[in-house]
């Protein structure tokens, strides 16, 4: 069985599609599916470049009795972290043979995600933008650019926490928290266990 390890982003349900255009601003412009035009489950509509169960066309989530939601993505990553050059990413490229595109930004792949929302028992949604495959996790482990771009996503969206989760019980990593960047491990000293870390989460509007 390959590696599926994934970033995780926690966020208010209602800042869901706020995050999903920050990823849309990410996405090459090429197009060989027609966009999907969304209804999220609070009535929120966006149209993204992306699929769902690879197809675009329309699909309304606010009919659906599912609490979790699948969509195919793909995303532009600079070559660049900060002035320091990425070089995994470049590595990963030259290997897949991606080009850099004119603005240097490199694609990686399929990147899947997994939408929840108001896990219990906080109440936040969670969107899991994991690796299609294993070298491409190893990518999203070690590419300092990778991580940075997750990061800035959870803090553009208003999300209170970013982790790294590795997908086999192993303990996960968090990378940001309510504003603050950090690489904190879960079990750890800080955070004995994952009730420990939704605690510091502020509470949602009732």
């Amino acid at each position: 069985m390959g590696l599926t390890y994934s970033y995780e982003i926690h966020l208010p349900p209602k800042n869901v599609a706020t995050l999903l255009a920050h990823m849309a601003a990410l996405a090459p412009p090429e197009r060989h599916k027609p966009p999907l035009d969304l209804t999220l489950p609070d009535g929120q509509r966006i149209t993204l470049p992306f699929t769902s169960h690879f197809e675009g066309g329309t699909a309304d989530w606010s009919r659906s009795d599912e609490s979790w939601f699948e969509l195919d993505t793909s995303l532009l990553f600079d070559a660049y972290d900060g002035e320091e050059a990425d070089d995994d990413l470049r590595a990963y490229a030259e290997e897949h043979v991606h080009e850099p595109r004119a603005d240097g930004r490199f694609q990686v792949g399929y990147i899947y995600a997994s939408i929840g929302f108001g896990s219990p028992p906080s109440g936040y949604a969670v969107v899991a933008c994991w690796a299609a495959t294993s070298r491409m996790s190893r990518l999203f482990e070690r590419s300092a650019g990778v991580r940075t771009t997750f990061t800035d996503l959870t803090a553009a969206a208003g999300g209170v926490c970013c982790l790294f989760d590795f997908g086999d019980g192993s303990p996960e990593e968090v990378l940001w928290l309510n504003g603050e960047s950090m690489r904190e491990r879960i079990p750890g000293t800080r955070f004995p266990d994952e009730q420990s870390l939704v605690a510091t989460w502020p509470d949602l509007p009732a």
